[in-house]
């Protein structure tokens, strides 16, 4: 049987380490992205994404906190008009992960991103245009 005294003193280093243990839980996520990376794995996306008139997808820039099927001048697809999602991190990140399965139906030919640091830094790297 354990001691209150042993029990007590499990409690008080477990508080004590608690700010610890979570700081290193985020830290990852914090440190991950990378937004100069991103810029590099984006380069490919630029081809479609960009502000000519003709692109075939939509220009990101402000894309993060904007409304999904948001640009007026941009023909979307019936199921992005109707996902009515927010750009933000968990949104972009589920979609540039595998776009089928967040909006399914949408037209973008493209089949995502398998690694979840990659995908950090190309959300870290949207977030930069404005």
């Amino acid at each position: 049987m354990i001691g209150k005294a042993t029990v007590a003193r499990c409690q008080r280093t477990a508080a004590s380490l608690a700010p610890f243990l979570l700081l290193a839980l985020f830290a990852g996520r914090v440190d991950a992205a990378d937004a100069e990376h991103g810029k590099m794995l984006f380069a490919p996306c630029a081809a479609c994404h960009t502000d000519r008139p003709d692109a075939l997808g939509p220009s990101l820039k402000g894309v993060f906190g904007r409304r999904s099927a948001a640009l007026p001048d941009f023909r979307y697809s019936n199921p992005m008009k109707r996902a009515n999602l927010v750009w933000d991190e968990d949104n972009l990140r589920a979609y540039i992960s595998d776009p089928q399965a967040k909006v399914k139906g949408n037209r973008m030919p493209y089949g995502g991103m398998g690694d979840p640091k990659d995908v950090d830094d190309v959300v870290a790297y949207l977030k930069t245009l404005k």
